[in-house]
C-alpha cells in the first residue's frame, strides 16, 4: 500500500479549509483516511498549517510520499528541513568505513 501525506478539503462554501492527512494514494481526495496529521487554513495571514510534527516525521520516515503542495507546507512550517537532517545523519552514520588493501605484486 502506497501512502501519500495529501489534503482533503473541508469547510464550507467559499471557506476552504483543509486536513493534512496520511491516506493510501488509491483512495480519493475526500475519502478516508490514516490519519490525520494536521490542518490548513488558507485564508489566514500566516498561511502556516498548524502540524503533529511527531506524527509526520514518523511517515516520512516510513516511506510516505508527501504531494507537492504538502511538501510545499512542510517547507514552509520547517518540518521538511528537520526531516531532511535526520535522514542525512541516518545515512552517514549507517555508511560502511572503507578498508584500504595491499595489494602484494608476486615476486617482487
Amino acid at each position: 500500500m502506497a501512502v501519500h501525506l495529501r489534503l482533503t478539503r473541508t469547510g464550507r462554501h467559499k471557506r476552504p479549509l483543509y486536513r493534512v492527512v496520511a491516506a493510501d494514494s488509491r483512495k480519493p481526495r475526500d475519502g478516508r483516511f490514516l490519519e490525520i496529521l494536521g490542518i490548513f487554513d488558507p485564508l489566514k495571514d500566516a498561511g502556516l498549517p498548524e502540524l503533529k510534527q511527531e506524527r509526520v516525521l514518523s511517515w516520512l520516515h516510513q516511506g510516505a510520499q508527501p504531494t507537492v503542495t504538502v511538501k510545499t507546507l512542510l517547507r514552509r512550517s520547517g518540518v521538511w528541513k528537520q526531516f531532511e537532517t535526520e535522514k542525512a545523519a541516518k545515512t552517514t552514520a549507517k555508511a560502511p568505513k572503507t578498508v584500504k588493501k595491499t595489494v602484494k605484486k608476486k615476486g617482487a
